[in-house]
């Protein structure tokens, strides 16, 4: 592992991102947005991505460093929006800018979002919300790109499509819940593929439903991703029906590429993106105190084992966040020798 200052790595992937034509401001929000899968410990959604997904995007031409997003209808407190191919890890937290700001007038904020690239990691375009006080929640579906199939079909269907909340804490870290309606991302799966490692039973199975412990089935074709609640006696009719949803919220609203109907299922282009905020001080006081007691109280639930105290989601992404913050981001020698080589790279 090489320990790299927040600030450093920022700054050499803005510097990637503008010599491949993303203006400094939005490659900024780009940068924060793929930097925090490190500092949070979600490597499968950080900088691994960056020469894998996101610099072939803009080397192929399939993402527009550009081009501005466009609004198409405007309701008030409802907005539809074109991302016109721009950079994802950007325009999703416009999208959730956009919303706060509407919430801040109507109490509530929906930006429904077509056209859009791959947006890293969901939980931090929601968790913008909590630095307005708001609470924030994205579903993204992965475009006309298809992963997994329904339960007991042969051909897969939908992508990963994650969902997030965002809701402050008080003093604490936020509450932030990021996942995806499969049982793991593709980024997990592949993550123990470079590393030549098993996985655990119950994220693959082949096609007669027997568990796949072998990484890089996936990528070979040979094994399918699981829903959550994995087989359908134990739930995964349910992780099905939340991909839908996602695919309902994020994609069929706005008019988004949808993965049944997909020509290519093996493209993620125009991907949609549904970005709500909620203003709850604006419906009633007290909002503030309550959510502070509550997030306090569930720490200090009683525990089984004392030494693994009961947390919420997002306690532990914003202690690593705050620990690397302070003394370094652990990024591995080889992402941080391909970050170097794409800087390197840049003008010549």
């Amino acid at each position: 592992m090489t320990v790299v200052p927040y600030a450093t790595l920022l700054s050499k992937v803005v510097e990637i991102f503008t010599g491949r034509g993303v203006p400094e401001d939005r490659a900024t929000v780009a940068a924060e947005a793929l930097c925090h899968g490190d500092l949070t410990g979600v490597t499968s959604h950080g900088l691994v991505n960056l020469s894998r997904l996101y610099l072939p995007l803009l080397d192929q031409g399939r993402t527009d460093p550009r081009a501005d997003m466009v609004v198409q209808t405007d309701l008030g407190a409802c907005v539809l929006a074109d991302a016109r191919r721009t950079l994802g890890l950007w325009s999703a937290s416009q999208a959730m800018e956009l919303a706060c700001a509407r919430a801040s007038r109507h109490g509530i904020g929906l930006v429904s979002l077509r056209g859009a690239t791959h947006i890293g990691c969901a939980g931090h375009h929601a968790a913008r919300a909590v630095a307005h006080g708001m609470i924030g929640l994205i579903a993204s579906n992965c475009g006309g790109q298809r992963i997994a199939p329904p339960p007991g079909a042969t051909a897969a269907m939908l992508g990963t499509n994650p969902l997030a909340l965002a809701c402050p804490a008080g003093e604490g870290h936020p509450f932030v819940l990021d996942m995806s309606t499969t049982v793991v991302p593709t980024g997990r799966v592949r993550a123990a593929a470079r590393e030549g490692r098993p996985i655990p039973p119950g994220w693959l199975a082949g096609q007669d439903g027997s568990p796949v412990t072998d990484a890089a089935a996936l990528d070979r074709g040979d094994a399918r991703l699981l829903w959550l609640g994995g087989d359908p006696e134990t739930g995964a009719y349910k992780g099905f029906g939340l991909g839908l949803l996602v695919e309902v919220l994020a994609a069929l609203v706005p008019g988004a590429a949808l993965g049944a109907l997909s020509t290519d299922g093996n493209r993620d282009d125009d991907i949609g993106v549904m970005a709500l905020a909620i203003a709850p001080d604006l419906l009633r006081t007290g909002f503030a105190a309550d959510a502070t007691a509550l997030f306090a109280k569930v720490l200090g639930w009683p525990a089984l084992d004392p030494a693994a105290p009961v947390v919420y989601p997002g306690w532990h992404e914003g202690e690593r966040a705050a620990r690397f913050r302070a003394h370094g981001v652990p990024v591995p020698d080889a992402v941080y020798e391909e970050l170097c080589t794409a800087k390197e790279r840049i003008g010549r």
